[in-house]
């Protein structure tokens, strides 16, 4: 069988930390800025960790 292709789109959005957890960034931060306040922008700019229930499939995706 072939070896697994890792996923390009998911490599771009996701990182691995030396403890092995995901870091992810947000969502709702490229387009209708106007309208959101400055504290939610700024709470957008940084980044978060995958959810327990969601690591292993993103893991998947990004092994190369």
């Amino acid at each position: 069988m072939p070896k697994m292709k890792s996923h390009s789109g998911a490599k771009k959005r996701f990182s691995l930390t030396a403890t092995g957890k995901v870091k992810r960034g947000h969502q709702n931060k490229s387009h209708i800025l106007s309208k959101k306040d400055t504290k939610r922008k700024r709470r957008l700019r940084t980044t978060t960790y995958v959810s327990a229930t969601q690591e292993k499939m993103v893991k998947t995706l990004i092994q190369a």
